[in-house]
């Protein structure tokens, strides 16, 4: 089993482990300052460190808990075995030359996600697209790619599908925009067959899929798609992630994934109700 399959990946590891730091540093009383003097670093890397975004150095955590005063072995040996297994590659290490960095975080958060709530305007969610709907999708982005990259970018896709048929698998709440789905892409043919891979996917117990109907006019997301992630382990934030044309933002502060979740539940009301997710959905195709 994969990282995705079981729900892990290095991202969430280091984002435990800095959480911990960070809990550790404040319950003493020490400063950013402090704590980077300790290990002969500057406060920036102790922020970096505590909000996951780097790798860690084993002799770093082993001066933070002395700083911090950890006595207990046991802890102190659990974490540090964190901190290793977080420099681990991730699952999606195979297909590195053609994953973004920024975006290599986005699919260990997804992996290790227990709730994600999507909006899209443009196109099929990514965890619900077929496969010949992906190639179509990258053709159209005109990337110049030879065929083997293409189908890399296939499979990746179809890699990080797996979350939604784990055992204990994620929610996946999305509301796509009308114009998503009567969008002809890749032509009649693969357009009927991912409407009709949403009609299946609209039947999971773990799936709950809204449309956005033209009629609903100017909504609080006309800006772009974003999705907004929920952890199962509490000491983990929610994160919103808002992707743009050459990179991506990550946002944990609680006012930013408030306002994300306030336009979701505007989006949600103004979409139709997912009972009517499935004759909607066989009303697009039949046009189609």
């Amino acid at each position: 089993m994969n990282e995705a399959q079981q729900g892990g990946g290095p991202t969430i590891r280091r984002m435990l482990v800095g959480t911990q730091l960070r809990r550790l540093r404040t319950q003493q009383g020490f400063t950013r300052e402090q704590a980077g003097e300790a290990i002969r670093a500057s406060a920036w890397k102790i922020h970096r460190l505590e909000n996951g975004q780097v790798s860690f150095k084993e002799r770093d955590i082993v001066d933070l808990l002395q700083f911090y005063g950890v006595t207990d072995v046991e802890q102190g040996a659990a974490l540090v075995s964190m901190a290793r297994e977080a420099n681990e590659p991730g699952w999606w290490q195979r297909y590195s030359e053609i994953l973004a960095s920024w975006f290599r975080y986005y699919v260990d958060l997804e992996a290790a996600a227990t709730l994600i709530r999507s909006y899209e305007g443009q196109l099929v969610p990514g965890l619900l697209q077929t496969e010949d709907y992906v190639r179509a999708v990258i053709h159209g982005a005109q990337l110049d790619e030879t065929p083997e990259s293409v189908e890399d970018r296939v499979a990746l896709r179809m890699a990080r599908q797996v979350v939604l048929e784990r055992p204990e698998p994620p929610h996946l709440w999305v509301v796509v925009d009308e114009a998503a789905l009567r969008r002809p892409v890749g032509g009649v043919k693969v357009m009927r067959a991912q409407l009709e891979r949403l009609i299946e996917a609209a039947a999971l117990p773990n799936l709950t899929l809204q449309i956005l109907p033209f009629r609903a006019g100017a909504h609080p997301s006309m800006t772009g798609a974003f999705s907004v992630l929920r952890f199962g382990d509490k000491e983990l934030p929610d994160v919103a992630y808002v992707e743009h044309l050459s990179g991506a933002l990550y946002l944990d502060k609680r006012d930013d994934v408030d306002l994300y979740l306030h336009v979701m539940e505007a989006v949600c009301v103004r979409a139709e109700a997912p009972s009517r997710t499935p004759k909607l959905l066989g009303e697009i195709l039949a046009a189609t």
